[in-house]
């Protein structure tokens, strides 16, 4: 055997450039990837919230209950988007997931407030996902004290210290802020997304590549006959996965179901089509097994940070919020912990049911573009 020959070595490094500079959908990759994490990781993404939507019943609209209002608003903890008119709307708000936060101020606030009987103000939370609620909570006692003791200066002032009201607050949905609660459904739809596109990207790209597709070319089977053929039994293999998972929640985890288990099923159809129809579309882009997986795992990867499922989803800015709301995890994630947790039905789910039916259609058009012009 000959020694080492650098003339050799180098040449063996150059071809390996050469070879990464023709397969540039590779090489898009390895520049892409990192980049799509850096901006992602380091402008998108929030652990500490802010600015959330805020419900306010007040039956109450003295200067004091105005006045903790304006400061909830200002603490950017929190951003006061609707009034509602009754408890029962405001409780819609909370159970379709509109707003985050919920404060009932009560008639006689301002009377009782005045007579040193420390009035009860309510804050309610959607606590799904105790990050996303954690902070307006801890912060809400130290706003309303800081927001009253201003007004009550004088003859009625209160000790500096001394808190004039009552604060009550209810983590909704999830009391102990068990965080299994939130990510053990979210797990459903991020499994589905990561499996059944890769699944089927690769299951189509690697018949390409054994030419058993020209045996499909030879037949007279139309695209979509194929398309529907092939992810048939991936959407079983979704059902599947989604048992498993719902049965490991309830015995397992112990999170408790609220809702109706066969709506998840229902509504999951959809999500799971649509997750089919980008791993189809996703495998005429690709050469190679390989290509399949890079483009899939670029879908995943946004669609794991941006949906809500590891980070809160109204913390981030507005722009992640926009590209987040067009991917399906997004609305699956609110549906199935809507269901789960709150014990919605289809009326409360169907918000976020139709952009996932929208993206479908779309996906399912470009599949069927790109897969024509392929069999072309």
């Amino acid at each position: 055997m000959n020694g080492l020959s650098l003339r050799r070595f180098f040449a063996i490094v150059a071809k390996e450039f050469i070879q990464m500079r023709r397969d540039r959908m590779t090489l898009g990759m390895m520049l892409g990837i990192p980049l799509l994490q850096l901006v992602l990781f380091g402008f998108a993404i929030n652990s500490d919230p802010r600015n959330l939507p805020t419900a306010v019943l007040a039956a109450d609209n003295s200067p004091f209950a105005r006045s903790v209002v304006s400061a909830m608003q200002t603490s950017t903890y929190f951003r006061i988007t609707r009034h509602a008119a009754s408890r029962q709307e405001l409780r819609h708000l909370l159970d379709s997931g509109q707003v985050q936060f919920a404060l009932t101020i009560p008639e006689d606030f301002s009377r009782r407030l005045l007579r040193g009987e420390k009035p009860v103000l309510l804050l309610e939370a959607d606590a799904t996902d105790p990050m996303a609620s954690g902070g307006g909570t801890g912060a809400f006692a130290e706003i309303v004290r800081r927001a009253l003791q201003r007004d009550l200066q004088g003859p009625t002032g209160i000790p500096r210290q001394e808190l004039p009201v009552t604060i009550r607050i209810h983590a909704d949905y999830n009391p102990e802020a068990v965080t299994q609660y939130n990510i053990v459904p979210g797990l459903m739809g991020v499994i589905l997304t990561l499996t059944l596109v890769v699944i089927t990207a690769v299951a189509i790209t690697r018949e390409r590549e054994r030419g058993t597709m020209e045996y499909l070319l030879s037949t007279p089977v139309s695209p979509p006959e194929v398309i529907i053929g092939k992810i048939l039994p991936y959407i079983l293999v979704g059902y599947v996965q989604m048992t498993l998972i719902i049965a490991a929640a309830r015995y397992v985890f112990a999170v408790p179901i609220a809702g109706d288990i066969w709506l998840v099923f229902a509504l999951a159809l959809p999500f799971i089509g649509a997750n089919l129809s980008m791993g189809v579309t996703f495998s005429t882009f690709a050469r190679n097994q390989l290509q399949a997986v890079q483009l899939s795992i670029f879908f995943f990867l946004p669609s794991l940070l941006l949906s809500g499922f590891m980070f809160p989803f109204r913390g981030m800015p507005e722009w992640a919020q926009a590209i987040g709301s067009v991917l399906p995890l997004t609305h699956f994630l609110r549906i199935v912990r809507g269901i789960l947790l709150k014990g919605n039905g289809f009326e409360a789910s169907w918000p976020s049911l139709w952009p996932i039916l929208v993206f479908w259609l779309a996906a399912v058009v470009l599949a069927l573009k790109r897969y024509s012009k392929t069999l072309d």
